[in-house]
């Protein structure tokens, strides 16, 4: 075991855990930040998404051990009432179904939204390319980022 120092949502945790679990793991299961969900394991479902320096990260991949000194936000800090932009459109635009993706869909969506305000439909579907919806939702969440980009400075 290894203790590590990370800095999630704003404030520092603690967390002494093998230096190759999953960051999503010690979200998760050693601090109790649930919000983030597993969904395969394999980076391929999107599910586990979180920000790594402001960068959509799969964190069921991501070894604890390769945050270093990284700032991390998950779904509970992308903002403190629920009320980011991104959240907000998801609301407007009644996204969810079984709402099991959701929170990667919208760590995607908020990634995207910084580093291209008001991105094109092919610019949203090629970011949203590797979130996966076992019911669907994909043209609702596209136009939930349409209407998010509207929101966005």
């Amino acid at each position: 075991m290894a203790q590590y120092n990370l800095k999630i949502n704003g404030q520092t945790y603690k967390a002494d855990v093998e230096p190759d679990t999953p960051l999503l793991w010690v979200l998760r299961d050693s601090l109790g930040l649930v919000g983030t969900k597993y969904g395969c394991g394999i980076a391929q479902c999107g599910a586990c998404t979180v920000h790594v320096n402001d960068s959509a990260t799969r964190s069921c991949v991501m070894p604890v051990s390769a945050v270093g000194d990284s700032k991390v936000t998950t779904i509970e800090g992308l903002s403190e009432k629920g009320d980011h932009p991104v959240q907000q459109a998801w609301n407007e635009v009644d996204v969810p179904q079984c709402g099991y993706c959701q929170a990667g869909q919208i760590m995607t969506a908020a990634a995207l939204l910084k580093r291209n305000a008001k991105p094109s439909d092919k610019q949203i579907e090629n970011a949203m390319n590797g979130n996966l919806c076992r019911c669907g939702t994909y043209h609702r969440i596209r136009e939930a980022v349409k209407v998010a980009s509207t929101k966005t400075n």
